[in-house]
């Protein structure tokens, strides 16, 4: 069940963030590591109500922070649109859940909340590095929008974007 997150859901979360900086240090990924992210930005996102968790009889299967906060370097893109859109950023799926379309959910999830908010537009980013997420984003039917420099570090960032259907 996806719900929106709350503090007791932090140090799950941290646990999940964990995993998944180990796995990506050892696939030379830089985007996420000791410094980011960090329980404050997950707090951050529970404060402003945009932080979601997916969670199975009480374990917890993955997070997504949803908003319609677009980092500067989006200015540069080549985006299909320059309408509202909902951003999707720090995503991430308990090792143990994966393979088994739960981030798939996620996305869904962002996508029926955008169009329940009247949005028909959705973008992200990922590190070049990072190909789970890319490769997830190209099954979701997310296009290619461009490449920038972000937050740096020391590979580009993929940006990707959807327009949806009713």
């Amino acid at each position: 069940m996806i719900r929106k997150a709350n503090l007791n859901d932090v140090d799950g979360i941290m646990d999940i963030v964990n995993q998944i900086v180990v796995e990506m240090k050892e696939s030379n990924n830089t985007q996420w590591d000791e410094n980011y992210p960090k329980a404050e930005n997950f707090k951050q996102d529970i404060e402003e109500g945009s932080l979601y968790v997916d969670e199975f009889e009480g374990d917890l299967i993955g997070f997504v922070c949803i908003n319609e906060v677009q980092p500067d370097e989006y200015k540069e893109m080549n985006w299909i649109s320059d309408e509202d859109a909902l951003v999707i950023h720090r995503m991430g799926i308990n090792p143990k859940y994966r393979r088994q379309g739960k981030a798939k959910n996620l996305i869904r999830y962002a996508e029926n909340l955008a169009m329940d908010n009247g949005i028909m537009y959705l973008k992200t980013d990922t590190n070049s590095m990072n190909i789970k997420m890319y490769n997830l984003f190209k099954k979701c039917g997310f296009r290619f929008a461009g490449q920038m420099e972000f937050m740096g570090k020391p590979d580009v960032f993929y940006c990707y974007d959807i327009k949806l259907d009713v």
